[in-house]
C-alpha cells in the first residue's frame, strides 16, 4: 500500500488511463538516477531522468526525459526548443509540473509541457520513471512513446 500523498495520486492517474502500470515505493531515495538503478537492480541506463528546463523567451516549460546516464546538451535542447533554454527554479518546476525535483514522473503534470524523448530510452525493454516523491517508482515497458502522447525523440547528448 502506498504511503505517500504524491504516489497514490499518480498511481490514480496511471489507473484512471487503464495502463496497468503500478507504483512501488523504495526503502531509501531514489532521487539520483545512481541510486535508483541500485535500489531496483537494473543499469542506471534504464532510470527515466524527468528534467524541466524553461524557453528562457517565452517561460515556456519544457520537459526532458533522458536516459539515466545520458547528461542532457542544453545547447542541443535550445535548438529543438527554438530558444535558448535554462533550468528554472524548484518553484516554477512545482508550479507547473505538481512535483517536486527529484519526484517529477514523465507524466501527469499540471500544466501541458513540451516533452523531448532521448532517443537512447527506446532501446530498453523495461524502464524506471520517478513516480511523484524521491523514493516512489513505476516501471514501463518499452512502449514509453506510445504512453506519452505528444513528444519528440531527439538525441539529448
Amino acid at each position: 500500500m502506498l504511503q505517500s500523498k504524491r504516489a497514490k495520486q499518480f498511481q490514480n492517474f496511471l489507473d484512471d488511463r487503464g495502463l496497468g502500470l503500478k507504483v512501488i515505493e523504495l526503502p531509501d531515495s531514489s532521487r539520483s538516477a545512481a541510486e535508483a538503478a541500485q535500489a531496483l537492480g537494473c543499469a542506471q541506463e534504464q532510470i527515466v531522468k524527468s528534467l524541466v528546463f524553461k524557453n528562457m523567451e517565452t517561460e515556456e516549460p519544457i520537459l526532458v526525459l533522458a536516459s539515466g546516464t545520458n547528461r542532457v546538451n542544453e545547447e542541443a535542447i535550445s535548438a529543438f526548443a527554438g530558444g535558448p533554454v535554462g533550468r528554472p527554479d524548484a518553484k516554477f518546476v512545482k508550479n507547473v509540473t505538481g512535483f517536486s525535483i527529484g519526484g517529477i514522473p514523465p507524466m501527469g503534470h499540471k500544466q501541458q509541457l513540451t516533452v523531448f524523448v532521448d532517443e537512447d530510452l527506446l532501446t530498453y525493454d523495461e524502464i524506471w520513471a520517478a513516480a511523484g516523491t524521491p523514493n516512489a517508482v513505476f516501471m514501463m515497458p518499452g512502449n514509453l512513446t506510445e504512453i506519452l502522447g505528444d513528444h519528440q525523440v531527439v538525441s539529448v547528448v
